[in-house]
């Protein structure tokens, strides 16, 4: 087995699959790790494959085929500086088994804390607030701007809306940040 470490390509979204097809034509090792996913249409319900992690695929290839990944159509770059950013065969392979083996595998958006979001869904839908907490579920702390108080709510990641800045605080001052 080859112990090699996979390179990133960052590709243009949804154009996952013809980037690994242009990947197989080039005889070069590549992996783009897929989930099931139900989708609802107008007329019917289909299950979709869906790439992992959308935009990017893995590739493993010699030094001297650089410039062969970097031409081929769709991919946009090669993520990190030589070694450094590649993803090692250990976690490759168990992303690989994990699929192969029916564990349930989601995309998750990386969501920092002390980032703005807003609430996208259930009572509090539209209510900005700052993450504070991730465990389970995602911890936001919403302020009553009249009553100067605020409150935590837990809430699904999935249910919150990353707004473009962040805060981080200095001594007892917010600070934006984009």
């Amino acid at each position: 087995m080859n112990d090699e470490p996979w390179h990133v390509l960052h590709v243009i979204v949804n154009h996952e699959n013809r980037v690994a097809q242009h990947l197989v034509g080039r005889s070069l090792e590549h992996y783009l790790p897929l989930y099931l996913e139900r989708s609802k249409w107008t007329d019917r319900t289909v299950t979709l494959e869906r790439p992992l992690f959308p935009g990017y695929v893995f590739v493993r290839f010699p030094l001297g085929s650089r410039l062969v990944v970097l031409s081929t159509p769709g991919v946009l770059k090669i993520l990190g500086d030589g070694g450094i950013d590649t993803v090692g065969s250990a976690e490759i392979n168990r992303i690989r088994e994990s699929l192969a083996s029916g564990c349930i595998l989601r995309p998750h958006h990386q969501v920092p804390m002390g980032t703005r979001v807003r609430i996208r869904r259930g009572i509090f839908a539209d209510m900005e607030g700052v993450v504070t907490e991730l465990r389970r579920t995602c911890t936001v702390v919403i302020a009553l701007s009249a009553a100067e108080r605020c409150f935590s709510l837990e809430t699904d990641i999935d249910d919150v809306e990353v707004l473009s800045k962040t805060i981080t605080h200095v001594g007892r001052q917010p600070i934006l940040t984009s």
